[in-house]
C-alpha cells in the first residue's frame, strides 16, 4: 500500500485479506505500507523492488493519478500492470460539529466570500479530495487556484485536523469520515458522486445546485515485468475474491460501489482517465 495506515487504500487492502482468506484464496497476505505524496513514494519502490514478481499486488487509484502529475514523477501509475479496478466511492464534505459552521449554505457563502479564508483537509496534493474542492471552487464562481487545501497522508491525521478545528471543512470518502459522522462528531453536508450514497441521508452537490460530480476509483496493480500468464492469474484471483459472499458484505458494510473491470478494459479506461485528469488539473492550476 503506497498509503499509510488508516486511509482508504489502507482500508481497501485489510478489506482485500479479509475476503481472500474467508474464500479461501490465499493462506497468507504480509503488507508494506509507504506513504508519502499521494503514493508517489510507494510507487517507484513497488516498480524497482517487486518487477518481475507475480506474487505481489498494489493498491492504487485515481489519487495516484492527479497526485503524479502535480509531482512530475518520473514514475508514474503507467509503470505498473493494472490487474483491476474494484470500487469507486464517492467523495463526502463534511464540517466538524464543533465548528462554526453548519450548513451546506453557511459553507457555500464561506467559499464565494474568500475561498483562501476557508481551508479544506483532504488527502495528497493533485489526488480526487483535491480535484473536487478545485471544481467546486470554480464552479462557485471563484479562482481554483485560490483554494485553500491542506493534504494529509493519511485518513487518521485529517481526521484529528477537522476534530481539532485546525481546518474549517473536510473532504474524503465516505467511509473514512463514517466512525465520526455516526458519532455526531462531523456533520455532512454534501457527497460528491452522481447520485446518493444508499443508505446515507445526504444530498449531492447536483442536488444542491453545484453543477460537480467525481469519485474515487480503486484498485490493484502488479508489477511490470510479469508474463501474460502471470497476469491472467492474478486477474483470475481478484475475480474470484469480487465474487465472492465476504467482498459484498465488505462493499455493503463500507459503502463502496462495485466497478470491477479487469485486464485490457481496465487499462483502456485507466489511459482515458488520466488524459481527462491531465487537462482537469491544467484547467485548476495544479499541473
Amino acid at each position: 500500500m503506497p498509503a499509510n495506515p488508516g486511509g482508504g487504500w489502507d482500508g481497501t487492502a485489510r478489506a482485500i485479506e479479509r475476503a481472500v482468506k474467508a474464500a479461501g484464496l490465499v493462506g497468507n497476505m504480509p503488507f508494506e505500507n509507504v506513504g508519502g505524496a499521494g503514493g508517489m513514494v510507494g510507487l517507484p519502490r513497488f516498480v524497482n523492488q517487486r518487477k518481475g514478481q507475480a506474487n505481489t499486488l498494489m493498491i492504487g487509484g485515481s489519487v495516484m493519478i492527479g497526485a503524479g502529475i502535480a509531482n512530475k514523477s518520473p514514475v508514474t501509475i503507467k509503470d505498473v500492470t493494472p490487474i483491476a479496478r474494484l470500487t469507486e466511492e464517492a467523495g463526502v464534505i463534511v464540517v466538524p460539529a464543533s465548528g462554526k459552521i453548519k450548513t451546506w449554505k453557511e459553507l457555500e457563502a464561506a467559499i464565494k466570500a474568500n475561498p483562501k479564508a476557508v481551508s479544506v483537509a483532504g488527502g495528497s496534493a493533485g489526488g480526487t479530495d483535491h480535484l473536487i474542492l478545485g471544481m467546486l471552487i470554480k464552479a462557485l464562481g471563484k479562482s481554483p487556484r485560490d483554494a485553500a487545501y491542506v493534504a494529509f497522508a493519511g485518513g487518521g491525521p485529517a481526521n484529528a485536523a477537522l476534530l481539532g478545528n485546525q481546518v474549517v471543512a473536510g473532504i474524503s470518502g465516505y467511509s473514512e469520515f463514517e466512525e465520526q459522522i455516526k458519532a455526531g462528531k462531523m456533520i455532512p453536508l454534501a457527497v460528491s458522486g452522481k447520485t446518493r450514497i444508499p443508505g446515507v441521508n445526504v444530498p449531492t452537490l447536483i442536488e444542491l445546485g453545484v453543477n460537480v460530480s467525481e469519485s474515487n476509483w480503486r484498485g490493484v496493480f502488479a508489477a511490470p515485468g510479469i508474463t501474460a500468464p502471470q497476469r491472467e492469474a492474478l486477474v483470475d484471483l481478484v475475480t474470484k475474491m469480487r465474487n465472492s459472499p465476504a467482498w459484498k458484505q465488505e462493499l455493503d458494510t463500507r459503502k463502496w460501489t462495485d466497478a470491477f473491470l479487469t485486464d485490457k478494459p481496465f487499462e483502456r479506461e485507466l489511459a482515458q482517465d488520466i488524459a481527462d485528469k491531465e487537462v482537469l488539473m491544467k484547467e485548476l492550476g495544479l499541473a
